[in-house]
């Protein structure tokens, strides 16, 4: 069996109904076809990252850090080249 896979924008829309609180669990769980488990979760999870949403230093860090991934990433694609071009030239040598 496959899991639903459901977008952010939808995951928000449940997860701020929940938290205004205006219907129940069971009331939400029907309306968007969506296991009140699944809504606690998401809940939860918009209410931790809540805080950070307005905190620049943490964006900036995360870009910083996502640059570092893409630089280390760049290299090694780089030392891939190089060893396959080396390859190759020992390859043609040896025909």
């Amino acid at each position: 069996m496959m899991r639903k896979k459901f977008e952010a924008g939808f995951k928000a829309r449940v997860a701020l109904e929940a938290v205004k609180g205006e219907k129940t669990l069971a009331e939400l769980s029907a309306q968007f076809g969506v296991h009140s488990n699944m809504i606690v979760r998401w809940k939860q999870e918009m209410l931790e990252k809540l805080p950070g949403l307005f905190d620049r230093k943490a964006e900036r860090r995360e870009n910083a850090e996502e640059a570092e991934k893409v630089d280390k990433l760049y290299k090694a694609v780089g030392e891939l080249k190089m060893e396959n071009d080396w390859l190759k030239k020992k390859l043609d040598l040896l025909k």
